[in-house]
């Protein structure tokens, strides 16, 4: 399995095939982005775009971004979505980890739906907290 950081130029000719699977890491963000959010941030934010793939099939993709906390530096991932994960989780961990330290990144994070904690705490992820949300009702 190959992993590939795709470069913003190239991004259309590999949208087709991974865009449901980032449709489907939108629909966990119950109504903050759809897929088309994610493409057009993908071009306008200082995110990147890594895809999993073995020939021509991608299995993968992960949407990333540094951010830079007062105190620490870290490879956020945004968005992950795609087919047979356990063809190719740890090889994007392992280059996810090589571009956060060559990018000073003390910690890569994510957030998502609770069963992502099943998924990575066997990599060395902790979950360090819990994420509510109170919907703000219309006032009559």
């Amino acid at each position: 399995m190959e992993v590939s950081l795709i470069l913003p130029q190239n991004i259309e000719s590999v949208w087709t095939q991974i865009e449901d699977y980032l449709q489907g890491a939108a629909d966990f963000t119950y109504g903050r982005f759809n897929v088309s959010d994610i493409k057009v941030c993908l071009y306008t934010k200082p995110q990147q775009l890594w895809i999993a793939y073995e020939g021509d099939k991608i299995y993968g993709a992960v949407v990333t971004e540094i951010t830079t906390y007062p105190r620490k530096t870290a490879l956020v991932m945004h968005f992950t979505g795609g087919i047979d994960l356990s063809l190719w989780k740890d090889p994007m961990l392992k280059m996810l980890q090589r571009f956060a330290r060559d990018h000073g990144c003390s910690i890569i994070e994510s957030y998502g739906r609770p069963g992502w904690k099943k998924v990575f705490e066997k990599d060395g992820f902790k979950q360090q907290f819990m994420f509510y949300e109170l919907p703000v009702e219309t006032a009559v």
